[in-house]
């Protein structure tokens, strides 16, 4: 095991999780990630010091070990994942930390550094952690889903008593991954304290099927793509809006609504191919177009030409362009308003729109993995101007985020138009959007200038008040280039057939 702390943590461990250089580390890389909004950030707010877990618990002994999931920057393919299409994600700094001891009880102790925004919760472990409320935004319920997430997979519920702290740097509705981390850590915390080891295949697998106790459930193939060398190398800078995008309180009107407008595309599009009575189709649920796009292509020649755009030339939904009452949607597939909110499972995932923009949201989803598949084939094949072609691509993905899918926002147009004026080859939102983060891929050369744009023309105006440290959260610069082998994954989403969730 690597020893604590890792390099790169040079500010007095930012928030002094009680450490000691006997500490275990268990790191989980290129994979997902927990919970903090950034003006209450433990990075840009005095850390807390905590030197045992007697801080929190009145037991006298330190943690056993400490678990840590990196963040994540999704690079390209946004609100494709649950459509069945392949994403490109990379492991950044910001983490989750959760720092852990076995109590040899039936009782698990969850606190969080950050105690009065997130207090600290008691569970039985062979009860009530096993319980999770969905509809409930509740910090704990992350921690659940990677406890229980485990035990599903052993097929029993006999757990073990553990005490945990968790803390951590990747901002809330920030999309970077935040609440993916903490069930990656908490996974990782458990796995140990109950002496079982796995694979990290089995440690994604779990972890992504762990989620859909809160909302997705996908099946994930992984495939390590190598970023190019460029002259000069390009360098990922990350600034965060600062608009929090909070996805239980905004998700009848944004996230859960996007999702069910592409579910509904999925269902009209089956019936309109004659596929939904196949037996690759009928009953799925959900059926998404990505299982649509594999059965109809599966007897068809299509030698020489762009699939994606042969989709997109063959949508249904150009009869409506300005979008599906719900009674339009209903009358497509032949069923009632009511058959159709039961079929999108409205009374879990509640949405609220007048018109269902069903065109827009498909032909953002097609032509997104269009972009997605010729990024990994621009890294992969290194020809032409690679730099010029992958800011492309996600200069592309921005505009379709924005018009299409309609999940943009004026601070994520403003930080993307102020990166792209001083160099960014290549500026997008990241995450979910309507807030959050922004990524902008620039040539190394020209880092310090972006940085410098953004901090005077954006964060000066809109947040003077915030420190350099703050600003330093905010604001930062990620070089894959100086990890020994600089990778992304190229992730291959397939939502379970028995998801009902969006």
């Amino acid at each position: 095991m690597d020893a604590w702390p890792p390099k790169q943590y040079k500010t007095a461990m930012r928030r002094t999780v009680f450490w000691t250089r006997t500490t275990t580390i268990i790191i989980i890389s290129n994979t997902h990630p927990c919970q903090r909004s950034l003006t209450n950030s433990p990075m840009s707010s005095p850390a807390p010091v905590i030197k045992s877990l007697n801080d929190i618990y009145s037991l006298n002994s330190k943690p056993d070990f400490i678990a840590r999931a990196p963040g994540r920057v999704n690079i390209i393919g946004e609100h494709i994942d649950y459509c069945g299409f392949p994403v490109f994600p990379m492991a950044i700094a910001p983490d989750t930390l959760i720092a852990v001891r076995a109590n040899n009880t039936d009782r698990v102790h969850v606190a969080n550094t950050l105690n009065d925004k997130y207090p600290a919760r008691l569970f039985s472990a062979t009860s009530d952690i096993f319980e999770i409320d969905s509809t409930v935004h509740e910090w704990s319920n992350y921690f659940k889903c990677g406890y229980r997430g485990l035990f599903d997979r052993l097929g029993h519920r006999n757990g073990k008593g553990m005490d945990a702290l968790m803390d951590g740097t990747v901002p809330a509705g920030s999309g970077l991954s935040s609440s993916a981390a903490f069930v990656c850590a908490t996974l990782l915390a458990v796995q140990r304290v109950c002496g079982i080891s796995l694979t990290q295949s089995e440690l994604v697998s779990i972890a992504a099927s762990a989620e859909r106790h809160v909302g997705f459930h996908p099946k994930l193939r992984g495939t390590p793509v190598k970023f190019p060398e460029t002259d000069p190398s390009m360098v990922f800078v990350i600034a965060n809006t600062l608009v929090v995008a909070d996805k239980h309180v905004s998700a009848p009107v944004c996230y859960n609504l996007r999702v069910v407008e592409t579910r509904v595309g999925a269902l009209i599009l089956a019936k309109h191919l004659g596929l939904a009575s196949r037996p690759a189709c009928k009953d799925v649920d959900p059926l998404v177009f990505k299982i649509i796009m594999d059965e109809l292509f599966a007897d068809q020649d299509t030698a020489g030409r762009d699939e994606v755009q042969v989709w997109i030339e063959r949508l249904p939904f150009a009869a409506h362009p300005d979008g599906y009452t719900r009674e339009e949607m209903a009358a497509a597939l032949d069923m009632t308003p009511a058959e159709l909110s039961t079929k999108i499972h409205e009374d879990q995932f509640p949405v609220r729109a007048d018109r269902f923009q069903i065109l827009q949201r498909a032909c953002h989803a097609f032509s997104e993995t269009l972009r997605v598949v010729k990024f990994r084939q621009a890294c992969e094949s290194s020809v032409g101007d690679v730099a010029k072609i992958l800011g492309s691509l996600m200069n592309q993905s921005q505009d379709s985020c924005r018009d299409l899918f309609n999940c943009s926002c004026p601070e994520l147009d403003e930080l993307c138009s102020i990166a792209r004026s001083a160099g960014s080859l290549g500026s997008r939102l990241t995450g979910a959007g309507w807030g959050g983060c922004s990524v902008h891929m620039v040539p190394q050369n020209k880092v310090e200038d972006v940085k410098d744009a953004l901090a005077e023309q954006y964060y000066a105006k809109k947040f003077p008040q915030l420190t350099k440290t703050q600003l330093d959260d905010a604001l930062f610069a990620y070089r894959p280039w100086m990890r020994k082998s600089p990778t992304l994954v190229y992730f291959q989403c397939q939502p379970s057939p028995s998801s009902n969730s969006p």
